[in-house]
Order: C-alpha cells, then sequence, then structure tokens
C-alpha cells in the first residue's frame, strides 16, 4: 500500500537504557502535526538523538576510551548477560528530572545486552544521510565531549542542551523544536529533489 503522507517519518534512535516510553513527551505533539513517528531503542545508529555514533570499523568502546569515563559506570552491575543500572546510578542518567520521573525512568530501563559497547555497527547512516545533534552538556552518561566529536565528525546540525542524558524528558519542547527543524529540512530537500 503506497502511504500519502507528505511529512517525513521521524525515527527516534537512543541507546543506554533508554526505550521508546522515553520519548513519551515528544511523540504526541509530533504525530499532531501529521509525522508518522516510530521509536526504536538500542540503536546505534545516528538521528535525532543517538548519543553514540561510530563508523562502521569501530565499536562505541572504542570511542568512549578516548574520554573521561562518566560518573554513571560507577552504578552499574553486570549480571545476567545484561548492564544493569543500579537506584544510584538514576542521578548520573536523568540527574535533572523529578524524583517521581527519575524512579519511573529506573523502574522502566530495559537493561542493555553486556556486549553492546563491543557490538559494530551494520552500517552508518550518518555517512549518506544529514544528521542532527542534541549535546547533552550535563551528561553524566555519555561524555559531552565525545558527543560533540560525534556531532562534529558526522557534520551534524548541532544544539547543546543544559541537560542530562534524558533530553526528551527533561527538556521535551527543545527536542520537539530540533526535530521539527530536521523534518521540514528533509521536506525541503525532497520537494526540490
Amino acid at each position: 500500500m503506497k502511504s500519502t503522507q507528505t511529512k517525513p517519518s521521524i525515527v527516534f534512535c537512543h541507546g543506554l537504557w533508554a526505550d521508546g516510553s522515553c520519548f513519551s513527551k515528544v511523540i504526541a505533539p509530533l504525530q499532531a502535526d501529521g509525522h508518522e513517528v516510530l521509536s526504536a531503542q538500542y540503536s546505534l545508529n545516528t538521528t535525532a538523538d543517538a548519543a553514540l555514533a561510530p563508523d562502521a570499523d569501530e565499536t562505541s568502546q572504542t570511542q568512549q576510551s578516548n574520554f573521561p569515563r562518566t560518573d554513571v559506570f560507577s552504578y552499574i552491575e553486570v549480571a545476567d548477560g545484561r548492564i544493569w543500572l543500579l537506584p544510584e546510578g538514576i542521578e548520573c542518567f536523568a540527574g535533572d528530572l523529578s524524583e517521581q520521573e527519575k524512579k519511573l525512568v529506573w523502574a522502566t530501563h530495559f537493561p542493555p545486552a553486556a556486549d553492546l559497547f563491543n557490538a559494530k555497527v551494520a552500517g552508518t547512516a550518518w555517512r549518506s544521510k544529514p544528521s542532527w545533534y542534541i549535546v547533552a552538556k550535563k551528561d553524566r552518561t555519555v561524555h559531552p565531549d565525545l558527543e560533540r566529536f560525534f556531532a562534529k565528525r558526522m557534520g551534524a546540525t548541532t544544539y547543546e542542551l543544559e541537560s542530562s542524558h534524558v533530553p526528551m524528558l527533561s527538556q521535551p519542547e527543545r527536542v520537539i523544536d530540533v526535530i521539527r527543524t530536521a523534518a521540514k529540512g528533509l521536506q525541503g530537500a525532497t520537494a526540490t529533489a
């Protein structure tokens, strides 16, 4: 069936300890704008909100090793083939949320596979597609300088927010603005193609 949709689909990708529910504050307004919104979890390819963007011959661990270790790694436990965020670690992941929201994020997070950081991606979308990147300046999960490195290497249109690792929850309006800007840019590009 051919879609008659004129607005582009928007795909969210986010890595460590995030699932589609993290985008609950941004999905509804974007759908109201007429966008088809998909939410993916644990992807390391880059779109509007992927913190890690290794190249095809890299792992996210090789890149993380080049930057200072973040606080969150003091609050994880590897067990049963998964990386578990300990309750105290939620401050490192989502420190700018209310206590109630932090408890909800921690209670509903899904622990990623233990080999996540050593996995290679099956392709690098940012090599051939336009990219937008939000640097979370108060991120204690992925070092902000690593985020800046990835954004620059990707040639991404970059925004910096005073945010923890979850700007889609702490500053959803700003994230929506970035996504709308990206969608409009893509719409204009496809209209002239």
